[in-house]
């Protein structure tokens, strides 16, 4: 008997979602397609389109967790598998900032990611 799998209401983590079992709909191929056939993309689309689910499955990808698009047709089409790091930054709570907390705190983002990768990062500007 097919089990019926829940649908992922309200989750943006590819990996909670492959991973817990919830429904998904298998969009790698043209994730795939987007990674290696174009320089630059910009993603519009309206509220509660998958925008943060998409970024998130792009986190993965490039991070190389390989086993997360086990079953997928992401996992038939990339061959190398490189980790790349990945810098995440949430501006949603940068909202009405002005522009020296907002350098101050992306200046903070970095400097977590900096502790992680080992790379130092130029300074925004204070002026």
């Amino acid at each position: 008997m097919n089990k019926r799998k829940t649908l992922p209401v309200g989750l943006q983590s590819f990996r909670k979602i492959i991973e817990d079992d919830y429904l998904y709909i298998d969009k790698t191929e043209l994730i795939y397609k987007l990674v290696n056939e174009y320089q630059y993309i910009f993603l519009s689309r309206p509220r509660r389109f998958g925008k943060s689910l998409l970024t998130n499955t792009l986190h993965e990808y490039f991070a190389g967790e390989k086993e997360l698009f086990k079953g997928l047709a992401m996992e038939h089409l990339e061959t190398k598998w490189t980790k790349h790091p990945v810098l995440h930054f949430d501006l949603s709570i940068c909202k009405n900032l002005d522009d020296k907390e907002l350098a101050r705190r992306l200046g903070n983002i970095l400097s977590d990611y900096e502790k992680i990768y080992g790379h130092k990062h130029v300074r925004l500007s204070q002026q």
